[in-house]
């Protein structure tokens, strides 16, 4: 904000001039920010924070997963404060849960000509080259192209409302750069579920009841109703999101409970695991011998990828952890975290009729977070086409 001419304060700091009598107070949609008292009624109207209406799309928590409360564990004491045969346990069950698994990731590094022209752009610096090697979708608008931005929490986005898709009954993929912790959970449920509820016919109308002589007919209609309901659901075409941010993962929303479950884990387990995972990331940095660095250079931040950012200092390198486990091992353990996590939700989208798997998409030094989740639907979703 900048001082109106003749004022030396902003809005937001003019009550401090000697010359202005008039108040303001905290707005009470959002107290982060003032307002003057006077001004208030006018300001509610076109506050930033007001209840906007909610667009066509918007489905309350559709993606959000189980909201069974009998599941949902008590505070956990972190994992600094567990005992060495609590850890112990927790990593005994870690590698019983992977065994088995294919934890040997294939590594699938694929480019294209729009890249590459990117790539050799000298308008583009060496700072960009890191984004670009991840990303070719910085320019969505075309003339021969409809963009349309949906602003809407991705927990609560039906698909299949969506009026252009609705409408058009368009191919959809799902693309997601770094989709952290829990939001790549709901936007799986999203492709998976939301979008592909359109043949369930929960908006339409009854069928009229029919006398027992009529059921040949009835059979004939509800044949025919179904092949109409299989050709109007496609599934999504594909999804590819690059996982990020384990340790943000949710129980509420994490898609793979019934794996988890399958293999003798709960909630409590996936708590633990979901907080060891940033060792693959965080642990690994040996930087808990600078014990006197000062406290002013920690809360500087760096051009740093935000996994890196966002993990407590006391998870990734605490001193219970000294004499337990070689940073070595701490990595080893929260990639083995990552895959199981990981592997919850391939499991989903098998179970719901999708080829899915796992691969390396660019090299670690471009990111640690350089695992891809890829799915197609199976031949048994895609609807024959018509003749």
């Amino acid at each position: 904000m900048i001082p109106a001419p003749g004022r030396r304060f902003c809005g937001e700091h003019g009550q401090q001039e000697e010359e202005n009598d008039r108040k303001r107070i905290p707005c009470p949609l959002d107290p982060k920010h003032t307002v003057y008292e006077d001004q208030l009624q006018k300001h509610l109207k076109k506050c930033n924070s007001r209840e906007k209406p909610k667009p066509v799309y918007f489905v309350q928590d559709i993606n959000a997963g189980s909201k069974d409360v009998a599941e949902i564990p008590e505070k956990q004491v972190p994992i600094s404060s567990l005992s060495k045969e609590e850890l112990e346990n927790l990593i005994v069950k870690l590698k019983k849960a992977s065994n088995g698994l294919e934890l040997r990731l294939t590594e699938q590094i694929l480019s294209h000509q729009a890249l590459q022209e990117a790539l050799n752009d000298p308008k583009n610096g060496e700072s960009a080259f890191k984004h670009l090697k991840q990303q070719v979708d910085g320019k969505h608008k075309r003339r021969d192209s409809i963009f349309e931005r949906l602003q809407v929490d991705i927990q609560h986005l039906c698909l299949n409302k969506v009026p252009i898709l609705e409408k058009k009954k368009l191919p959809v993929v799902g693309i997601g750069k770094h989709l952290c912790g829990a939001a790549t959970d709901l936007a799986l449920r999203c492709l998976v579920e939301s979008y592909t509820t359109c043949c369930d016919g929960e908006d339409e109308e009854p069928a009229p009841k029919r006398s027992r002589n009529d059921k040949t007919e009835v059979a004939s209609n509800n044949s025919a109703d179904n092949e109409s309901n299989k050709e109007d659901c496609k599934p999504v075409a594909g999804i590819v999101i690059a996982l990020c941010c384990h340790h943000k993962c949710d129980w509420t929303h994490y898609v793979g409970r019934e794996f988890f479950k399958s293999v003798g884990l709960g909630p409590v387990e996936f708590h633990y695991f979901q907080r060891m995972s940033s060792w693959a990331t965080c642990g690994m940095r040996e930087t808990t011998t600078k014990a006197s660095a000062s406290e002013e250079s920690e809360n500087q931040t760096n051009d740093t990828e935000e996994y890196e950012q966002t993990f407590s200092k006391t998870e990734s390198g605490s001193d219970t952890l000294q004499g337990i486990l070689t940073v070595e091992e701490r990595k080893e353990i929260g990639c083995l975290c990552k895959r199981l996590i990981d592997h919850g939700r391939i499991e989903y989208l098998q179970q719901r009729g999708y080829k899915a798997a796992l691969q390396y998409y660019t090299e670690s030094a471009v990111s640690l977070e350089n695992v891809l989740l890829t799915a197609v639907p199976s031949p048994s979703l895609i609807p024959e086409p018509t003749t």
